[in-house]
């Protein structure tokens, strides 16, 4: 089973999106910390009213996010 439910942070002039990695979990926000909360949110509602370890996922997997700095300065 496993622990964690990942997913991958894109940002765009339009805002910040979360895709799962291995789960069709996809949200988007403004923000940061709305991107967050949604997330949450949509994690919540994929697996309501199922049973996740049907997903393959434990009983109550962490949410794992990635996000890849672009445009970074370096010294």
């Amino acid at each position: 089973m496993k622990s964690t439910i990942q997913f991958y942070i894109s940002h765009t002039t339009e805002g910040y999106t979360a895709a799962g990695v291995e789960a069709g979990i996809v949200t988007q926000a403004d923000s940061l910390d709305e991107l967050m909360v949604n997330l949450r949110e949509a994690v919540d509602l994929h697996f309501d009213g199922e049973e996740v370890g049907n997903f393959g996922y434990a009983r109550t997997p962490a949410i794992l996010v990635n996000y890849e700095l672009t445009d970074v300065v370096h010294a």
